[in-house]
């Protein structure tokens, strides 16, 4: 009998721990998270979204875009992302990468022709289209190029604009953010903010 009692006990004693650590951390604690965010980063908290004349916006249905996510785009008139393997491309609901090894024939023979196609697009030789312009980032969903392939595009976009060559590379320059705290990363343009500053400066 006093085994039983001393196992009701400890078994009601862990029930109690489990609940208050259950409304401490699966309640709590997310409620104090995301009320501090909404109070001191709004626009971070909701998306960092943004608008089509650039501003930050908290109001899904003003969004042209996140600033955190990419956009597939078959405009000649824009600067293209990098690939995607997420779904049909930047698809937020199937983030991934394509999980191809380095000597995957079908990488090796997906990159060649990703690699020519952009080189006749640009007007380049091939051997100056840069690695990211053929290869997609391990989510997918990455909203950056490097400045190499945004400075690759600048002179079919300026042409497409009916922009000096000069002025977009100061868009690009403009749209370059560099190593996150100076060190982790590399410099990196985001193509979005960078194709709104681009339709602002043609009209």
């Amino acid at each position: 009998m006093n085994d039983i009692y001393a196992l009701l006990r400890h078994s009601w004693a862990g029930l109690r721990v489990l609940l208050a650590a259950t409304l401490l951390l699966g309640l709590g604690y997310p409620l104090l998270v995301t009320g501090v965010a909404q109070v001191a980063f709004p626009w971070q908290a909701n998306g960092s979204l943004v608008t089509a004349e650039g501003s930050h916006t908290t109001d899904p249905s003003e969004a042209a875009g996140s600033a955190l996510l990419g956009q597939v785009s078959d405009d000649s008139a824009l600067f293209y992302p990098r690939p995607s393997a997420a779904g049909d491309g930047y698809d937020t609901m199937s983030t991934y990468g394509s999980n191809l090894g380095p000597e995957e024939p079908a990488l090796i023979d997906a990159i060649k022709e990703r690699k020519a196609e952009i080189a006749a697009r640009e007007g380049v030789p091939a051997d100056q289209v840069p690695a990211d312009a053929v290869t997609a980032s391990g989510s997918g969903l990455d909203p950056h190029i490097s400045p190499a392939y945004a400075s690759l595009q600048v002179a079919r976009v300026a042409k497409a604009n009916d922009l000096p060559e000069a002025k977009v590379r100061e868009l690009v320059e403009e749209s370059t953010e560099g190593r996150t705290w100076g060190v982790l990363g590399e410099a990196r343009v985001n193509v979005l903010l960078l194709n709104i500053a681009v339709k602002q400066a043609a009209h």
